[in-house]
């Protein structure tokens, strides 16, 4: 390892603060923040306070620096392109918060922006590194649920919010909160180009003007099917997973994970549909050998993002978010919401 990446970070809230600066915590080898932009006073105090950095109140002011060598936007959701265009402009990193943007358009101006740049433009959308999204993966690809065929995806909770996030001029609204992770987990699964797309979104019980209630059902090229459901209004939450294949089910639920499938060391009998006089059952009576397990959530391998950041930033390897598939999930969602009365 090199030197730390030194970080100018916009926006100490929620994100930045709340979230970024926590995950930074025992990364202190890896990055270093040198910098930070807000424009409520106690809070670039208590950034300067925590750790000894330089605070500007203008985002011009942090670009300018010329230490800062990654700019991390952890700014409201309808600032996210203008100012990521502005560190791109200026030559830096940029390690950018969900969502990527807030319309495929603006994150297509963002992806040719980096193009002329000499900085590279990173997504977080961390949560394809949640465990799991890992375990689920390992399971697909070992193969005992067989040829998969549908996908559930599910976030409930029910919460009447009021935040900015419930107003669609910032940005708000679950398409844009939750979304982008989701959205990425249902393309992830998929492992197919999107051929149908199938979309609904409601108000059900948070305030504001944007949608709390997200369905999107996706089919792709390879006949598998996605449907996602991301809720502010239901009260009681349904798997966050189901994997249904042609020789078993995986569910997932708070960290526990259920399987059902036929045993692989047992053989299916051949079979032929007999277009005869039926007798008294529905087909042929099989004895099936089923296999079942309940199993905590661990994936074999895990992942950390900002070890990822810094590994591409430092050693020039491949970060494993692609620009090409953060525009996807931005073309899912500006579709989405074209199809809806929530356009903003």
């Amino acid at each position: 390892m090199t030197e730390p990446i030194r970080i100018g970070l916009a926006g100490a809230g929620r994100a930045g603060w709340g979230m970024h600066c926590q995950e930074l915590e025992d990364k202190k080898h890896l990055f270093t923040i040198v910098a930070a932009c807000d424009l409520i006073e106690s809070r670039r105090d208590a950034m300067a306070e925590r750790y000894g950095c330089k605070t500007y109140e203008r985002l011009e002011e942090l670009m300018a620096d010329p230490d800062v060598e990654l700019v991390d936007v952890a700014t409201r959701s309808s600032d996210h392109s203008a100012h990521g265009l502005l560190a791109l402009a200026g030559g830096k990193h940029v390690f950018m918060e969900k969502p990527l943007a807030c319309t495929y358009e603006e994150a297509q101006l963002l992806l040719e922006a980096e193009r002329k740049s000499t900085g590279k433009l990173y997504v977080r959308h961390n949560r394809r590194f949640d465990p799991d999204f890992l375990h689920v993966r390992e399971v697909m690809e070992s193969g005992i649920l067989g040829d998969i065929y549908a996908i559930r995806l599910c976030r409930h909770g029910y919460q009447r919010r009021d935040d900015w996030q419930t107003i669609m001029a910032y940005g708000g609204g679950q398409l844009l909160n939750w979304g982008p992770h989701i959205i990425d987990h249902g393309l992830r699964l998929l492992e197919s180009p999107v051929a149908e797309l199938w979309t609904d979104l409601k108000r059900v019980a948070a305030v504001g003007d944007a949608e709390d209630h997200v369905k999107i059902i996706m089919k792709g090229q390879n006949n598998r099917l996605v449907d996602l459901e991301i809720s502010g209004g239901v009260a009681e939450p349904s798997p966050q997973y189901a994997v249904y294949g042609a020789r078993g089910t995986m569910t997932v639920m708070d960290g526990q994970m259920s399987l059902r499938y036929l045993d692989p060391a047992v053989p299916l009998m051949e079979k032929q549909a007999d277009p005869g006089t039926p007798g008294e059952t529905f087909g042929s009576v099989e004895n099936l050998s089923w296999r079942t397990e309940t199993v905590p959530v661990a994936p074999a391998k895990s992942y950390n993002i900002w070890e990822e950041l810094y590994r591409s930033i430092r050693l020039g390897e491949t970060f494993p978010i692609a620009l090409e598939e953060a525009l996807e999930v931005m073309r899912v969602i500006s579709e989405t919401k074209r199809a809806s009365a929530f356009t903003g």
